[in-house]
């Protein structure tokens, strides 16, 4: 099985919303702003093939599905669909894709399933050949949005992705498409059923899978928020998710699972360290994955 990270759209946003609590003489270190506050950021998507003896892929960034006035509203930089791009650089088309995986349905992960926006033209599913995997608790939610959150999803997403007859939505540790071979840990920190996919390691020491990558998804969107008390303003509950990463970190460097980031600009793949003191870092870090074999 081989990997490839990805670039989709990239973003530009405030810099403050992103840091939550973390004042900018601190943030501004880790990810220089502009003259507008704002920080860039990726929208990494990771592909793995064969998984289960299919090709797939694990979110899909922002894409480019908003019109221009919401795209500049939301500091989406590219006009055109840059994931699309992105595959083919990388020797696939988005009809090439067996299974997309989805950590929740905000549209700096899943606007990407929808083709280019154009003037009168409602939006369409891509990837016509995938099975959508979304989990049960954050399908609900996109469902039904709370106020707090209602502006993140995409309204017509959810009917888009049943309509298909390829939506499976995921109960548990394990999916029907994909079987042992991916792993489903869940955060309700920043979203309600949050999925995090962990591409299960070739070694098994005390009945429990070693070496695998793990989608981070929003839970830690990049190497700034490994430390544990970073959180974004964007969370719906801090604390819960400030306690559900140390456990999520802690877990990951016990089994040498290295993180994938989605929104790090700079960083796509790294492993999880902790030092003296106990503060978690990282290490061995990639700007890209081209083709590179897990283990």
């Amino acid at each position: 099985m081989k990997l490839w990270s990805l670039l989709g759209n990239s973003q530009r946003l405030d810099g403050g919303a992103m840091f939550g609590n973390a004042p900018r003489a601190m943030w501004e270190h880790w990810l220089e702003p502009d003259a507008q506050n704002r920080i860039p950021l990726a929208c990494r998507a990771l592909l793995a093939s064969p998984l289960n003896g299919k090709t797939v892929l694990f979110e899909t960034g922002i894409g480019a599905f908003f019109e221009p006035k919401l795209r500049e509203r939301y500091g989406v930089v590219e006009e055109r669909h840059v994931l699309l791009d992105s595959l083919h650089e990388a020797g696939f088309t988005h009809e090439d894709i067996d299974v997309v995986v989805l950590s929740h349905l905000h549209f700096d992960h899943a606007g990407g399933l929808l083709a280019p926006w154009e003037e009168g033209r409602a939006p369409q599913l891509l990837f016509p050949n995938a099975v959508f995997l979304v989990g049960a608790e954050q399908w609900e939610r996109a469902r039904h949005p709370h106020p707090r959150d209602r502006a993140s999803y995409i309204a017509e997403l959810p009917d888009l992705l049943e309509a298909s007859g390829r939506l499976e939505i995921v109960h548990g540790e394990h999916s029907k498409a994909l079987g042992d071979t991916v792993r489903f840990h869940y955060s309700d920190g920043h979203t309600p059923g949050l999925m995090l996919a962990e591409i299960v390691g070739p070694e098994i020491i005390d009945g429990e899978p070693h070496g695998g990558v793990v989608f981070c998804a929003d839970l830690v969107p990049g190497k700034p928020w490994v430390h544990v008390p970073i959180t974004m303003g964007y969370d719906r509950n801090a604390e819960l998710l400030i306690d559900e990463k140390r456990a999520f970190l802690e877990d990951k460097l016990a089994r040498n699972v290295h993180l994938f980031f989605t929104h790090d600009p700079g960083c796509a793949l790294a492993q999880v360290v902790r030092d003296a003191k106990g503060r978690f870092g990282t290490a061995h870090e990639m700007a890209e994955l081209q083709a590179r074999a897990l283990g």
